[in-house]
């Protein structure tokens, strides 16, 4: 049966809809980061763990009983659900996104044994599957926050349901005054009733509550760090030594691995065919770094992109393939291709910054 709506414009049916009416949360990318984050963590803490341990068994000792974590995964992953069915507001979100993500990293961590029978948990592709499914996930969070930033895409209702979302964590814990703005943005140059009325519901929620001294000076050092780190990774002198680490770890790639081959080293290897996956990745990586030293001098912007494009085909591929051959030592060398990628998108951004402003001035130069 459809659902008369009365609005101050008029009537509007909803009935038959489907999926448009189920608006996307604008705080879902959050959400989804938290969760990967979350499984990440699980994932690193338990691997160092059962390494430390010697790779216990719950109901080992000579019995046939084994409860593995991943049992444990699935559980958390479940009261990660009904978190989410039973609490109201952003808060019971983010809880079921950690709980989630930390039964999911449970999860996946033992992926080698649903795949092979012969290795089980130290499956060496199984460490490549993990890595690839958690930089989808952080891939999804990318795509899900460039989707919600553009309020002016939402619809009348999105924005309705979005500003009622925030409303009803004001009600429970109160607003901080940049989600009282944010909110507000959805309803303020509305003339429906509802909205009128969500703005004044707004309007009168409490502020929240201000954080406790140690939080306070947490916060104040975190800034700090962030500016100190935002100032570093801008200058010249850490453009310069990333791209020439990032080139030189390529370049050694793509001359020591075939030699192995060569050599005879790799032939056995059962992990040869990820080893031609690093040496296909570092190649491209290679001509889109050299691609962008040739447009340095005259297009700053295209060979950052150029640069920025090659850390991506290492992260988003390359990596997996490392993970598979390294193993979770490979993590050491992601750190340093993400810092290098916050190097190159603050340099990125800052070189976009001045081409608008050039083309702002040329603009009103013409007018």
């Amino acid at each position: 049966m459809a659902v008369e709506h009365q609005a101050s414009g008029g009537s509007a049916t909803l009935g038959g809809a489907g999926w448009r009416l189920v608006p996307r949360a604008l705080g879902a990318a959050g959400a989804v980061k938290l969760f990967a984050l979350s499984g990440i963590a699980t994932v690193l803490a338990t691997r160092a763990f059962l390494a430390q341990a010697g790779y216990p068994e719950l109901g080992g000792g000579g019995s046939d009983l084994h409860i593995a974590h991943m049992l444990w995964g699935g559980l958390l992953m479940m009261v990660a659900v009904l978190l989410a069915l039973c609490l109201l507001g952003r808060s019971g979100r983010q809880l079921g996104a950690v709980v989630g993500g930390v039964g999911f990293g449970l999860f996946i961590d033992q992926v080698g044994k649903q795949v092979t029978d012969d290795q089980g948990y130290f499956y060496r592709p199984a460490a490549g599957i993990i890595y690839a499914t958690f930089a989808v996930l952080l891939l999804l969070t990318w795509l899900v926050r460039r989707r919600t930033a553009d309020l002016g895409r939402l619809t009348v209702e999105r924005r309705t349901a979005n500003a009622a979302d925030l409303a009803l964590t004001g009600v429970m814990s109160g607003l901080t005054a940049e989600q009282r703005r944010t909110a507000l943005r959805f309803v303020e140059r509305s003339d429906r009733d509802i909205d009128r009325a969500l703005a004044a519901l707004l309007a009168s929620v409490p502020e929240r509550a201000p954080a406790g001294p140690w939080r306070a000076r947490a916060s104040a050092w975190g800034r700090g760090l962030r500016r100190a780190a935002g100032r570093l990774a801008g200058s010249r002198a850490a453009l310069a030594l990333a791209a020439l680490c990032v080139l030189v770890e390529a370049l050694l790639l793509v001359v020591w691995i075939p030699l192995d081959f060569v050599g005879g080293e790799l032939r056995n290897d059962p992990q040869a065919g990820a080893s031609v996956g690093i040496l296909l990745c570092a190649a491209v990586s290679v001509g889109l770094w050299l691609a962008g030293l040739a447009r340095l001098g005259h297009d700053r912007t295209a060979a950052f992109r150029l640069w920025w494009a090659a850390l991506l085909v290492d992260v988003l591929v390359g990596q997996v393939f490392k993970f598979t051959v390294n193993q979770f030592a490979a993590v050491t060398e992601l750190a340093f291709d993400l810092a290098v990628l916050w190097v190159l998108s603050s340099h990125l951004a800052a070189a976009a910054g001045r081409y608008d402003e050039e083309l702002g001035a040329g603009r009103g130069a013409g007018s």
